[in-house]
Order: structure tokens, then sequence, then C-alpha cells
């Protein structure tokens, strides 16, 4: 049996050494790229399985037993003999690819890539451990498609040795690279690297000196630090009568008026809100130097403000934190703008140069900004507090705390109640007035990170952050559930194919559009040669306007329907035909039987229009009657005659044809009147 093993080990061997002959063919350059695939063999591969079907087929991990072994050995000689700056190192990488193409069938075991990376990435030193990210880099989709579950480990294992080789000072660069690399290969919805008990990392403090030395100590041991420009400048700067002060105060210090004879060097741009008194004075370096460094406790355990002490301590640290930098930025501003002509395009200083690599181009100033851990020393605090760097990082500390506190408000709580998490909830419950604290604390951190070069953009950055972080922290509140959908099955898969070729199909013309009538009655005949079709539509009744008495027939029928109506749905429908049928008659009979319808009632009897009443018989006039219009006649001549004839006087005016009437009594006459009837 062991000598059985032993052949198909070396059959194996023989194998993977003329698929690497063959690889070599086609990449004759070697490096990385391009990959190989199994259709880059053309079928070759199929000489692992064939003699893996000759070897042991009793247990199938003999098989994988069996190739693990070939591989390791072919991988130990290549790695023992070849360095990987040489182009023939390109073997290695061709093994790699060809240990991948085996492990998807499988005729391997499915973590045995990455088991041969691991040994590759112990092997390296931190350079080469760079060139073999490039290779996983470009294999990552190929090496996590198939049998995940079996490599997760492997991967986690790999790449957490690797991370605790590596410097986060000084290969802060490649740290990002392994982490982004893992991001990429888990499942979005993985919880192998979630925080599901809410643990703080506690062990992480931040030690600094808790009492000022004496002034002996300051003197001998005091820390000699290189000054900024501006330093250097101001203090090349005479100022006549000035107290004299430590580098400490300088910023908290303002000069006295005094009587002097010489001229002293002033800012020609000087800012007018700094002549304005200020309402609550700039906190002096020493003394914000205890408090500042010691918020880093909380921003560590942020369940400490929980404590009312822990929290009174933080709220006024915070306040006389923003105060320090605001203060520190305006005075940076101000001596910004009083500058010397001969350096406004830049310090005298010439920056040291990069000797070991002149060719490459200086870091970017933010890159270099970056430390592991903070220089908590006092002689440091006051140039530490110039940086802009560290500022904006500190207030991005105090944004993470001030979002917690506010999750932790009754209309926050509310939203996660239901959640099964309930290690990551607490009892604790923010109070209205805190409340109002922490959202004005925000608002003014957000307004001061704006400010300056690409603040706007540097502060966007930083809220999208936070605001994705929140959406993680409900999910995490949820119990992680997954984040993958569920595949769709076969079935639904092909309906929603039919469908989709159903609707992107070209669609022809229909004989007849839909909702269109079929014309081809227009040209049939009658079987008497009698008109159809077109003929037919050129009928006067067709297009002239009916009768009124046309409508008498269909209105009576639909009366007589009405009262035989079975149900009230048929009755209904009957009574909105009828009222469309009297409504065309009254229509058409107001252009010539206007006069009947004051005989019409609402709605009533439309009879009047198609059976006009009788004609009423002529009447004979007698002599009686005659002589009665006579008589009728000549009295309505009178009147008028005598209508005409009155006349009246005033105050003694002569009266002419006036007709003779009998007197009435008459009103007792006014002295400016007189009537005359």
């Amino acid at each position: 049996m062991a000598s059985l093993k032993i052949s198909s080990v070396d059959s194996l061997t023989s194998s993977l050494r003329e698929l690497l002959a063959r690889a070599n063919n086609i990449k004759p350059d070697g490096g990385i790229e391009p990959a190989l695939i199994s259709a880059t063999f053309n079928g070759d591969v199929e000489i692992i399985t064939k003699r893996a079907e000759g070897g042991v087929t009793a247990n199938p991990q003999d098989h994988y037993a069996a190739l693990e072994t070939a591989c390791r050995n072919i991988f130990y000689e290549l790695l023992a003999s070849t360095s990987i700056q040489d182009p023939s190192f390109a073997q290695i990488w061709n093994l790699l690819d060809i240990v991948c193409i085996l492990s998807d069938i499988p005729l391997c075991e499915p973590g045995l890539v990455f088991w041969l990376v691991e040994e590759l990435l112990d092997s390296q030193t931190i350079d080469g451990c760079r060139i073999v990210f490039d290779y996983l880099d470009s294999r990552r989709e190929s090496l996590t498609a198939k049998h995940f579950k079996q490599k997760q480990l492997i991967i986690l294992r790999a790449c957490n040795e690797l991370l605790r080789r590596l410097s986060r000072a000084e290969d802060t660069v490649f740290c990002g690279r392994v982490f982004i690399f893992m991001f990429q290969s888990f499942p979005l919805g993985d919880r192998s690297s979630v925080n599901l008990r809410g643990e703080y990392h506690v062990e992480n403090v931040t030690v600094f000196e808790k009492e000022q030395m004496k002034e002996g100590d300051e003197l001998g041991d005091a820390m000699e630090v290189d000054q900024a420009p501006d330093a250097v400048e101001k203090e090349k700067t005479p100022v006549v009568d000035a107290p004299a002060t430590t580098d400490a105060n300088k910023d908290t210090q303002t000069s006295q008026p005094a009587d002097i004879s010489t001229k002293t060097v002033k800012s020609d741009a000087v800012d007018e809100k700094s002549k304005k008194p200020q309402s609550q004075p700039e906190p002096d370096t020493e003394t914000l130097y205890p408090i500042f460094w010691s918020l880093q406790d909380v921003f560590s355990q942020p369940t400490r403000l929980f404590e009312s002490q822990f929290y009174t301590s933080f709220k006024s640290g915070l306040d006389l934190t923003l105060r320090k930098f605001k203060a520190v930025q305006q005075h940076q501003q101000s001596r910004g703008t009083s500058k010397p002509p001969f350096e406004a395009h830049g310090p005298l200083k010439r920056k040291r140069a990069n000797t070991d690599q002149p060719d490459q181009p200086q870091q970017q100033d933010l890159a270099s900004s970056f430390n592991p851990r903070y220089l908590t020393s006092r002689d440091l605090f006051s140039l530490e507090l110039s940086d802009l760097a560290f500022r904006r990082h500190i207030l991005v500390q105090a944004l993470i705390l001030i979002d917690f506190l506010l999750s932790l408000t009754p209309k926050a709580k509310k939203k996660l109640e239901n959640t099964s998490n309930k290690s990551v909830l607490y009892t604790f419950t923010l109070p209205d007035e805190d409340v109002v604290w922490a959202t004005n604390m925000r608002t003014e951190i957000a307004t001061y990170l704006q400010q300056g070069q690409e603040g706007k953009f540097y502060y966007r950055m930083v809220d999208t952050v936070l605001s994705r972080d929140k959406n993680w922290v409900h999910w995490k509140a949820e119990g992680c559930p997954l984040i993958k959908e569920p595949p769709i099955s076969a079935s639904s898969f092909l309906e929603s194919q039919r469908g989709a070729l159903k609707a992107s199909a070209s669609r022809r013309i229909r004989p007849s559009p839909l909702g269109s009538l079929d014309l081809a009655f227009l040209s049939n005949t009658g079987d008497e040669g009698q008109a159809m079709g077109l003929e037919k539509l050129k009928e006067q009744e067709r297009y002239s306007l009916p009768r009124v008495e046309d409508f008498k027939g269909p209105i009576i029928e639909d009366e007589f329907d009405i009262e035989m109506a079975k149900g009230e749905k048929e009755k209904e429908e009957t009574e909105v035909r009828k009222a469309s049928k009297m409504w065309r008659a009254l229509r058409i009979a107001s252009k010539s039987k206007l006069n009947l319808f004051d005989r019409i009632e609402d709605g009533g009897n439309l009879g009047v229009l198609w059976d006009p009443p009788p004609l009423e018989p002529p009447t004979v006039e007698t002599k009686d009657d005659e002589s009665r219009v006579e008589k009728k006649d000549a009295e309505e001549k009178n009147k008028g005659a005598n209508k005409e004839n009155e006349k009246v006087g005033v105050n003694g005016v002569e009266e002419k044809d006036v007709t003779m009437m009998e007197p009435e009594p008459a009103p007792t006459p006014t002295p400016n009147a007189l009537e005359v009837r």
C-alpha cells in the first residue's frame, strides 16, 4: 500500500512538471500576468485526472494527500532555488495557478493554494510580501470563487500573521492593502470581523504627564524642538515693553499699551473680531494639557459617560478644546496675512530631500502626518495644537462619541427596541438638556471642520463614513441578518427570461390595429345587386338629421321596458337609454317647436312634440258685436283727446282749452300755488 502511494506521488509529480513546462511555453517572459486558466492548457489538465483515477481509488483523501505532497515537493524545490526578484520565480505563480485549477475541479484540497501562499509569505521579507500581494490582488476573484468556506480561515490566519509583522507607522499603505484584500474576499454580511458583544479596546491607554515639572527640571531637561518659521520670525520681531513669557503662554499673552519712542512692527491686516472683548477667555495651554489628554480615556471607553462625574468633565473638556482650536486657527490666519513679501512664496528653509530615493516625489502632508500613537510630551503640545491634521483627528473622535450619545435618546432607542442583539443596547437614556448640548456641539464641530483648505470636502467624507456606520450599527443590533438575497428558483428565472424575450422581440404590424373595425364590409355587394358596402353608407338617413317623431316609438318602448324590468340594474340601464333619447329629441325640437316647450313638464311626457294640440275653430261676429266694438274704440279715442287738452295754470295765468267737469272739493289753497282741475 505504501509503495502504491509513493508511485502515485511520483506520477502526479511528473504530471505537474509537464503542466509547468506547458505554462512556460505559454508565458515565456515570466511575470504574474496573465493568469492561467483551464482552457489555456487545451485539455492537458486531464492528465492529472487520468493518473489520479489510475492510482488508489478506495479513498478520495488519498488522492488529495498524494497530490498535495507532489505540489509541496515542487513548491519547496522552486522556493529554495529561486529568488522572488528573479524572472524564473514565475514558475511559482504558474504552480499556484495550476493548484487553483485543480482545487476547483476538485482534485485536491480547496485550501491547498492558500496553504502554499501562507508558507510563501512566511519565507519572504516585507518587500517580497508586497510582490506576493500583487499576485493575490490579481487573482482574488478566481481564488475565492469556489469553496470559500474551506479557505476563509486560512486567509484570516495568513493575513493576520502578516499584519503582526508590519509596522503601522512605516508600512501603513501595505497594511491597508492587506485589509482591503480581506474585505473584498469575504462576503459583505460575514460575521467574522463583527464585534457582536460591543466590547471596547480599553487596553489602549494614553499616557501623559499629569503633573507639571518644576522650573529647574524644565530648564535642564526641556526637549529641544525645531520651531516653525512663523515662530522664528515672531521671536525676531522687536516688541518694546513686552513682558517675558514662556512658549506655552505666547498664544494667550496680549501686549500692554505703553508710551514708546521706537517704531514697533505691526501687522497690516488686523482682525477686527480680535479687538472685541470675548465672552469666554481663551484657555491656557498649560491648563488645557491634562484636560485635553484625559479625553482619550472617554474616547476609548464611552460607557464611562453614563456616570455623571465623567460626563460633566467630558463636556467641559470638549468645550475648552474646541475653544482652543478656534483660537489657534484665528492666530494662524492672522500670522499668515502678516508674512513679509519674501516669505509669501514659501519658507526660507529648504526642505530635506529624500537622499535614499531622490527620483521619487515627496509624500503628501496628509499621509506623512499619520502616527500610530500620540506624542503626549508637554513640550510638544503647543506644536501639536498648531497642526491642522491633529486637530481634525481629535474632532473626528469627538464626532464619533457624540453620535454614540445621540443614539441613546428616546427617539433613537425606540427604533432599536425590537432588535435581537441586546448586548449592544444600553439602558442609559440621554436627558433632554444633554441632547440639546450634544446637538449644538456636533453642529459647532461640523462648522469648524468645514473651514480651511478643502474643509468642506473633508467634512463630507467624514460625515459619509459616520452615516454609513449608523447602518452597520443597526444591522449588528438586528443580529447580523443575511445581506445577500437567496437565489431565485429555476422556474422563476425561466419565466422572467420568457417575459424579457417577449417584451424585446420585434413586433409585426397587425392586419388590423387593436380596437379598430374590420372594413372589409365596404366592398361587399348584395345577392341581388342592391346597395351594399360603401354605397350603403351614402344613404341619406345616415347623415341627415332625424325628425322628432322618429323618437316616439323608441321612447314608448323604453317606458314599457321600465315597467316590465325584473331588476334594479335593468331598470337603471333602460332609464339611461330613455333619457338619452329624450335629450336628443328636445335638442332637435328646439329648432322648430320651441313654442311647445312651455307645455312640457320637467321630465314629463313629450307627446306635445309629435302630437300638437288641435287648433280652435274660428268665431263669427254679429252686428251687436260690431257695434260693441265700435263703441269701445270711440271711448278709447275720447280718453286720449281729453288727456291731451288738460293744462294747469299757476298764479293767475289764463286757462284755455280746459274741459269743464264737475268740480270736486279742493283743498285749502296755499299762497304759492293754485291747482285748477
